[in-house]
């Protein structure tokens, strides 16, 4: 598989939110839900940078959305 990077510390959290972007564009979700999934991810162990700023910017870019970043719902970061 290619190298991703999304922010994360480590490849196997890159790959964790690879996954993540892969199923969003799949299911066709929106950033609030995508957000939802990334504070999932940032309770378990190993994964808690999954809502840092950064890795929500690169998640949000990789999915294409254009609306305003910091408009949206961010119901618990």
């Amino acid at each position: 598989m290619t190298k991703v990077d999304y922010g994360m510390f480590t490849d196997a959290g890159n790959e964790m939110i690879h996954g993540i972007v892969v199923g969003a564009r799949y299911k066709n979700l929106n950033w609030r839900e995508v957000q939802d999934m990334l504070y999932t991810v940032s309770q378990i162990d190993g994964y808690r940078e999954s809502t840092d700023t950064v890795v929500r910017e690169m998640v949000y870019d990789a999915l294409g959305f254009d609306t305003d970043f910091y408009e949206i719902g961010r119901a618990h970061v």
